[in-house]
């Protein structure tokens, strides 16, 4: 298959489940788009995926556009218009977007700052209406495209202490639902992956004693790795057309 022209483009892929994503995706042959905000860690998800794609028998040459570093702050819809704009310099068109950029905050509602929520909602939800605004015209000029965005469990039931970040995943799996429904005669397809605990940075605030606990609330007894959710997001991008507007949970059975 010539993958060649289907730009992925993948939101906070310099780390974690977005590097992981990024991986598979090369070392199934496809050219990325991987934004990012850290210089230096997205020099090294660049290195993974560049290994990746030769791994899988490709030749790479540095001085053409295969992968695609770009920093900029998804929060920002100035800063991703920018991004917008240099790819048009390119002549890149995106044929997916995969939104994984996110945050959260831990702690009591009363305790935290409008900044701070302000924060929470415009990277994790407000991020996936600007690349949608931006990236949609990409899909119709190729009239096809894929929006897959990575939203957590929170979404779908609620965590205390995590008002925000439950209350932006939530919107996630309703904008996900309704988008699906608007651009589905347009051949583009919208999903999202629920996850559930997933062994990343972002849980590396548990203690011992609070991550025992919640390895025995996991039927399947352990916490998701950033390479299991790539490969589920890979299998729904690859999944039939048909396949639009779900919200797919991924949580070893916890919830």
């Amino acid at each position: 298959m010539d993958n060649s022209n289907k730009y992925i483009l993948i939101t906070g892929a310099s780390k974690g489940i977005g590097r992981a994503i990024a991986i598979e995706f090369a070392k199934n042959s496809f050219p990325l788009v991987l934004i990012s905000r850290n210089k230096e860690k997205s020099n090294e998800t660049l290195e993974l995926c560049v290994d990746a794609y030769k791994k899988s028998g490709n030749n790479y040459n540095s001085k053409l556009d295969i992968f695609v570093p770009i920093i900029s702050d998804v929060s920002d819809y100035s800063s991703l218009e920018g991004a917008k704009k240099e790819l048009e310099e390119k002549n890149i068109l995106v044929s997916c977007v995969i939104n994984n950029a996110g945050i959260e905050y831990f702690g009591l509602l009363q305790d935290m700052s409008a900044e701070e929520w302000n924060k929470v909602i415009n990277t994790n939800l407000s991020s996936i209406f600007y690349t949608s605004k931006l990236f949609i015209p990409d899909f119709l000029k190729l009239s096809y495209g894929q929006i897959i965005n990575v939203s957590s469990v929170w979404g779908n039931v609620g965590a205390s202490c995590e008002v925000a970040y439950s209350a932006t995943k939530g919107g996630v799996n309703a904008f996900t639902k309704s988008l699906a429904k608007e651009l589905a005669l347009s051949n583009i397809r919208v999903n999202a992956i629920a996850c559930g605990a997933i062994d990343t940075d972002m849980n590396g605030r548990l203690s011992d004693d609070e991550r025992h606990a919640l390895l025995n609330e996991i039927p399947i007894n352990r916490m998701g790795k950033p390479d299991e959710v790539a490969s589920m997001v890979y299998s729904i991008y690859s999944s039939p057309s048909y396949l639009t507007g779900q919200i797919i949970t991924f949580d070893g059975g916890w919830i």
